[in-house]
């Protein structure tokens, strides 16, 4: 039986800044917290576009709208292959207004400039690059 999962990053952007936090990763690793992307898994039957709206405004409090697919990454686990759609999402909401789900540590509104200064996982920035985001 083929098995897929759908995955979906919501790269949340309000007047030129893009909304990043901070969570936990892996306690086995020297800084277990890293600045990353809002991101998620669909629910089975719910939309890509659907689910990625959802994330935002459960790990938020933000009302985002999706502006487009940004890119697409693959990788296996096991015998499970996942997808993961990574969207441009926009919201008109203040800085104020983000209020974190318990799982989040942080958050900051930040320029595409300082993406590197943040994020260390490599391929992201590639993937960030091609998209014109950086």
């Amino acid at each position: 039986m083929d098995r897929y999962r759908i995955l979906v990053k919501g790269i949340v952007q309000r007047e030129g800044k893009f909304l990043i936090v901070e969570k936990w990763i892996d306690d086995n690793i020297v800084n277990p917290y890293q600045w990353e992307f809002l991101d998620g898994e669909a629910e089975f039957g719910e939309s890509p576009d659907s689910a990625v709206i959802r994330l935002i405004q459960e790990q938020t409090g933000l009302t985002a709208t999706v502006d487009r697919i940004l890119y697409t990454w693959t990788f296996m686990v096991g015998s499970v292959c996942n997808l993961g759609l990574s969207y441009l999402c926009l919201t008109d909401m203040e800085e104020g207004d983000v209020i974190l789900s318990e799982d989040l540590h942080d958050s900051r509104w930040i320029s595409a400039e300082e993406f590197s200064d943040y994020i260390i996982n490599q391929r992201m920035l590639q993937d960030l690059e091609k998209a014109e985001l950086m």
